[in-house]
């Protein structure tokens, strides 16, 4: 593999997926906030995260979230985990 080339490794199939990420202001529920575009609101408190890069764009929230390369093929979730 090449150092361009990305690697993406399967981690769930499209119906093994529950809750996800939560706010890091107070562990607010992301998965139940409104998306728009790229940025996701937590329904508790308003912080708002850009989904591509993970950065804080709003508060009460001061940390930003962890975010990877995703892409669905078939059923199933492909995640690119950073390089150690």
């Amino acid at each position: 593999m090449t150092a361009n080339m990305t690697e993406f490794i399967k981690v769930a199939g499209l119906d093994e997926i529950d809750e996800g990420e939560h706010c890091t202001h107070i562990s607010g529920p992301l998965n139940e906030g409104e998306l728009d575009g790229d940025v996701l609101t937590c329904p508790w408190h308003g912080a708002q995260f850009n989904v591509r890069t993970g950065k804080v764009l709003r508060g009460p929230a001061r940390q930003d979230i962890q975010t990877y390369p995703v892409k669905i093929e078939g059923k199933s979730i492909l995640v690119s985990l950073p390089e150690e």
